[in-house]
């Protein structure tokens, strides 16, 4: 992700649900088997915070003493959003051999505590009756994510940080780019600069669906890294973005997961016709686009991830 010339490129995957396995095993997969080891998949792991309002009971932060309760229960200080052996887990990370991420926000609607329909219907109708209430919110927010951040990167260097963006569907976001600048990206600036203050590579934001129209908003903010997951493949095509962003923007994904069900050879021409550009700029590292279903067979998925051991070793 610095556009130098590594052994390789990292090996990922973002986890096999138990009916993926199930099927596999069905097909002739070992119960023990070790995909981990067989794929050569590196190792990851997210440093775990808490990053809910504390005590758990739902705040609704509809008032100005909703404001003080989110802002009370949103405490940085609090040693319940710490593992309990933090100082020990410390101490290991500074001679880890693996991947280490530090996620720092669940995104907008979720953490305007939109986790039902009623309560994103709720959210909307706040952004057009009460703007300021939701730009207070979402301040309160992002001054918490910036004590944290500020609090981990202190003692550890990470790899990557990820911010979590839910926020449309396939026909697009569910805030325009102005919107979007106003309530979200200004609550992240406070925490994007002690990241970029803190010198982390690669400053991730994971969206979903179809987030095209936003991408501008997002690498002026002070985004560099894009994960797009479970993508409209036309509109968010990391060739037209990588063509685009250039190295502005560096790229996690890109490969439609829809082709593994469909066969070796709709495999490999997704992974020439993707990934292996993208390998050759840099600053990209190849997974498809979601995790893996049920509908894709062991053979397949051995084939995209033997593909991709070949094409990512220099």
């Amino acid at each position: 992700m610095r556009y130098e010339r590594p052994d390789r490129v990292p090996y990922l995957e973002e986890g096999l649900r138990d009916d993926v396995l199930q099927r596999w095993r069905a097909e002739g997969l070992p119960a023990d088997a070790d995909l981990a080891t067989m794929f050569h998949t590196d190792r990851r792991e997210q440093i775990e915070l808490v990053l809910e309002p504390l005590p758990r009971s739902k705040v609704r932060p509809t008032s100005r003493r909703g404001l003080r309760t989110l802002r009370e229960r949103l405490n940085p200080a609090d040693p319940a959003r710490f593992p309990k052996d933090w100082p020990a887990r410390v101490k290991a990370w500074k001679t880890r051999r693996h991947i280490l991420e530090l996620r720092i926000s669940h995104g907008f609607f979720l953490s305007m505590g939109a986790g039902t329909w009623p309560g994103f219907t709720e959210v909307m109708y706040l952004l057009s009756d009460a703007p300021d209430l939701v730009r207070e919110i979402t301040a309160i927010h992002g001054e918490f994510a910036a004590r944290m951040a500020e609090r981990v990167l202190r003692e550890v260097e990470v790899d990557w940080l990820i911010f979590s963006e839910p926020i449309g569907g396939n026909e697009g976001p569910l805030l325009s780019p102005r919107q979007y600048e106003e309530f979200v990206l200004s609550g992240y600036r406070p925490a994007l600069d002690v990241i970029r203050r803190h010198g982390v590579p690669a400053i991730c934001l994971v969206t979903y669906a179809n987030a095209r129209v936003l991408l501008p908003s997002i690498v002026n903010a002070g985004f560099n890294c894009l994960w797009a997951c479970e993508v409209n493949t036309d509109a968010m095509d990391y060739r037209d973005i990588r063509r685009e962003f250039g190295r502005d923007l560096r790229l996690i994904g890109g490969i439609d997961l829809d082709t593994l069900s469909v066969g070796k050879a709709a495999i490999r021409r997704e992974m020439l016709s993707k990934a292996a550009p993208l390998l050759a700029g840099g600053g990209y590292i190849p997974l498809a686009d979601g995790r893996v279903r049920a509908n894709v067979p062991f053979e397949n998925y051995a084939y995209y991830r033997r593909l991709m051991e070949k094409m990512t070793r220099r």
